[in-house]
């Protein structure tokens, strides 16, 4: 299997336990010291513990099933280091009611230590709005 398969694989496998909401299998392909920008809260997160508390926090916004899309992937890979760049779509509904029905871009980094590929940095944007300064989620291209 080429590195660019291996690395589509391990996105495959990490959004079908984001949908699962399998908190351990989709972390299990974080570095430790893994730097990520988030479209919310802070600036940067640092660290595995940091990106786990986040990810906990948006699962249990949805307390039933919920859609979770990897929208047009590419993967560059390297044979140490990988990028992917990606649209992302979550639809589901919120303890509240709401519904939830976004998109968002994604570059990942992996970077492939002993022969294993983890993710050392995410990023995660929205465009906005330049008048009205708010975000623009429901973009589809």
């Amino acid at each position: 299997m080429s590195n660019g398969e291996e690395i589509r694989q391990l996105i495959t496998e990490q959004a079908e336990a984001i949908r699962k909401k399998d908190i351990e299998a989709a972390m299990a392909q974080y570095a430790k010291d893994i730097v990520s920008f988030d479209v919310i809260d802070s600036l940067q997160k640092k660290g595995i513990e940091a990106c786990r508390e986040r990810l906990e926090s948006w699962l249990s916004q949805f307390p039933g099933p919920f859609a979770y899309e990897i929208e047009q992937l590419t993967v560059l890979a390297g044979e140490e280091v990988t990028y992917c760049h990606s649209m992302n779509h979550v639809k589901g509904a919120r303890a509240t009611g709401e519904v939830i029905d976004m998109r968002w871009r994604a570059t990942v980094c992996y970077s492939k230590t002993d022969g294993v590929w983890l993710i050392t940095h995410e990023h995660s944007s929205v465009p906005f709005d330049v008048e009205s300064g708010k975000a623009l989620t429901s973009l589809t291209a």
